[in-house]
């Protein structure tokens, strides 16, 4: 795992100043909002972790009752290829040709003759759960409800879980505490019960299923055949190897005192670790390789302390406690809430799956599209080294293989894929081949670092930077708009699918926000090879100059114009298939500013679509970032009421730990929820580019430290 220190200097959007410690007592407020639990959840742990690995769990502080994850950046396996012929090689796949503006051009979907290895394919790597670490009781068919007075609590400001319990009258304390700086996890048991063999902990392994979701636990008990365990004891320590397949990693276990572990236990990857002491404390490390030291339980205490202490401290922060309204401390909640979730599960290696590290959705892959939910709110936030973990190399070495999707279907350029792994393939799929609002977001990553490393770094170094990203992926934007001779505009699509992803493919042109998007990227591109003194291609000037204007549809002619979803969509705001999902035409005004070229935006038809989706859009069947996505958009239309409104939606619902609840869409947690969520709240407490500083509905009285504008 890689790990980087917390911010020490300014590095947010609009460069704003460094937050000092001052004004808002942010140690009182964080801790105010301390998840507190009585017994376990059925759906999500409490967890501890930094970024690359996350410990989740029960009530007991450790993985009991409820098997919860312990998940990491670098945890993939892999099943067996195919052994039919023609399907037994990654490089047999040959997707399917669509016939494309007068050419057949190979899409990245699963085709009728191949539906093994095109299952394999998108079903591997997938991400796996590495162990379960919980009690074992002298009732093997113990239960939680055998737990007297359970109580859990999660400091958010140290990141130290605190658990407690009475098991046949003695008591049992637990603290569980993960380590900034590896992908390690600590506990300390304080019980009467441990001394006499009565209490122990029981390490076990599971093998990974091939379903697409996997949650709210991760991986199979019974099958033990299919993987293997080894258990090397040494002193005060031991390692237990786990092998599946090509895939292999060990835990590396240390404790401290008289203790003893043993296993298998018979028919399963089961092993016990007890001892003759009232203490034990066991730190527990994971790794492909034998670690080189495994830190104690005091260091890694300390070491997290320290972190989550000096992680509060450096960021932005917002102080709603002094609001009447009682939709405030809900907001600051969340905020607080969001922000450890994210550090725990988002800020890793890698972009991030939606759910993080607490169970698997999509295998375990990352979204490329989703990537920027994800990662735009550190920056916001003050948290830029978090994001560039990932940042600093994912474009570079998702390159080669853009690259070769580009020329295979006969574009130039990067063509950025949809959903991958740590092998960085595409994914199959019709929505993974068809989607295309991806394609820009290295032109927000860079406009926004750009613009938030003023006096951080020299704007000549953060242009070269991007500079190699950005070409190719202005130059497959300019490859792939054709020119569609009737209007004499360019075009997008079809063949494609919008950010909504409920059309039909081959019927969609031109979708409104990736219209947008597509002049946004471009505007990027062109304006940052000026600012190297260089030309913009002739190209991206021609595209750009020349790309269709926003569509527009109405219900009849006084209702007034609106964005559609995409140009020429029949019964826009009157047919159920088009009025749910997500809502991306908000986005051209609210994750997008204003275009810098082109007609300008016309911001009464902006308004009037904003009323057409209160009143026609299905937003029970909406999710995750579609509900701060329309706050952004009433924020830029002077509605901070209604921004508000919309992050408090009923649909748009966290759990007590501030888990992003998926509903009936997508399993929980949800994570694009807490980024957008966090990003919402950024342009409520900093404002926009040419509307700076606090936007915060009339009469709130707010506090807010380190924001800067966004874009």
């Amino acid at each position: 795992m890689k790990f980087l220190p917390l911010l020490s200097a300014a590095l947010a959007t609009g460069a704003a100043a460094a937050p000092k410690e001052g004004r808002i007592d942010r140690q009182r407020i964080v801790r105010s909002f301390n998840p507190h639990r009585t017994a376990s959840s059925d759906e999500t742990p409490l967890q501890v972790g930094n970024g690359n690995f996350a410990f989740g769990a029960d009530v007991t502080g450790l993985q009991t009752f409820r098997r919860f994850a312990t998940m990491s950046t670098w945890g993939w396996h892999s099943h067996a290829l195919p052994e039919e012929e023609g399907q037994n090689d990654p490089e047999d796949f040959h997707g399917v040709e669509w016939p494309t503006h007068g050419r057949d051009v190979f899409y990245n979907i699963p085709n009728a003759d191949q539906p093994v290895l095109s299952n394999w394919l998108r079903e591997n790597p997938h991400r796996i759960n590495l162990a379960t670490i919980g009690f074992s009781f002298p009732d093997p068919d113990a239960t939680e409800a055998d737990l007297a007075s359970p109580s859990q609590t999660l400091d958010l400001w140290t990141g130290v879980l605190t658990s407690s319990f009475q098991y046949e009258g003695a008591d049992v304390r637990v603290e569980t505490v993960a380590d900034p700086a590896s992908d390690a996890v600590a506990v300390t048991v304080k019980s009467s019960l441990l001394e006499d063999g009565a209490l122990g902990l029981l390490f076990d392994f599971s093998y990974p299923t091939k379903d697409k979701f996997d949650a709210p636990f991760v991986g199979l008990y019974n099958r033990t055949d299919l993987h293997e365990t080894t258990l090397t004891p040494g002193e005060g320590g031991a390692e237990i190897r786990h092998v599946l397949g090509e895939t292999e990693y060990g835990v590396s276990l240390r404790w401290d005192g008289d203790a003893e572990i043993s296993g298998p236990e018979n028919g399963t990857h089961r092993y016990r670790l007890t001892t003759t002491e009232k203490t034990l404390r066991l730190t527990a490390s994971f790794g492909k390789e034998r670690p080189c030291g495994i830190p104690s339980v005091e260091k890694v205490r300390k070491h997290s302390e320290k972190w989550w202490e000096q992680f509060w401290k450096d960021g932005a922060f917002v102080d709603l406690s002094k609001v009447e309204d009682e939709g405030a401390k809900e907001i600051q909640r969340r905020a607080i809430l969001s922000l450890y979730l994210i550090a725990v599960n988002s800020a890793s290696d890698l972009p991030p799956q939606e759910s993080g590290l607490v169970n698997n959705g999509w295998y375990g892959k990352f979204h490329m599209e989703m990537y920027l939910w994800h990662g735009i709110p550190f920056a916001l936030w003050n948290h830029r080294p978090l994001l560039d973990r990932s940042l600093s190399h994912i474009y570079t070495d998702l390159l080669p293989h853009a690259l070769a999707l580009a020329e295979r279907q006969g574009y130039t350029g990067a063509r950025w894929g949809k959903m991958t792994g740590p092998d960085f393939s595409d994914a199959p799929g019709e929505i993974n081949a068809m989607l295309i609002w991806q394609q820009p977001h290295p032109m927000y990553f860079a406009e926004t670092e750009l613009r938030g490393r003023r006096g951080a770094a020299s704007e000549a170094e953060v242009l070269e930077k991007w500079d190699e990203v950005l070409t190719h992926s202005a130059d497959f934007m300019a490859s792939y708009a054709w020119l569609n001779e009737s209007s004499g505009f360019y075009d997008l699509g079809a063949p494609l699918l919008p950010a909504s992803e409920n059309t039909d493919a081959n019927a969609t042109r031109n979708p409104t926000f990736e219209l947008a998007y597509w002049r946004f990227g471009l505007d990027v591109a062109i304006r940052w090879k000026t600012l190297q003194g260089l030309e913009a291609p002739s190209a991206w000037l021609e595209v750009r100059d020349g790309l269709a204007p926003l569509p527009t549809a109405e219900i009849n002619s006084t209702t007034g114009p609106t964005f559609p979803i995409y140009e020429g969509v029949p019964n826009m705001w009157t047919d159920n298939a088009t009025t749910m999902d997500h809502p991306a035409m908000t986005g051209i005004y609210g994750l997008l500013p204003p275009p810098l070229s082109g007609p300008p935006l016309d911001i009464d038809t902006v308004r009037n679509t904003a009323e057409h989706i209160k009143e026609y859009w299905d937003l029970d069947q909406s999710f995750g970032w579609d509900f701060p996505m329309l706050a952004m958009n009433s924020l830029r239309l002077g509605d901070a009421q209604g921004a508000v409104d919309y992050l408090l939606h009923p649909t748009f619902a966290f759990d007590d730990a501030g888990y992003p609840i998926g509903g009936t869409r997508v399993p929980t947690p949800y994570f694009p929820s807490s980024s957008s969520f966090l990003w919402a709240v950024a342009m409520l407490a900093g404002g926009w580019e040419g509307a700076e500083g606090s936007h915060f509905p009339e009469g709130w009285k707010t506090m807010v430290e380190g924001f800067g504008p966004v874009l």
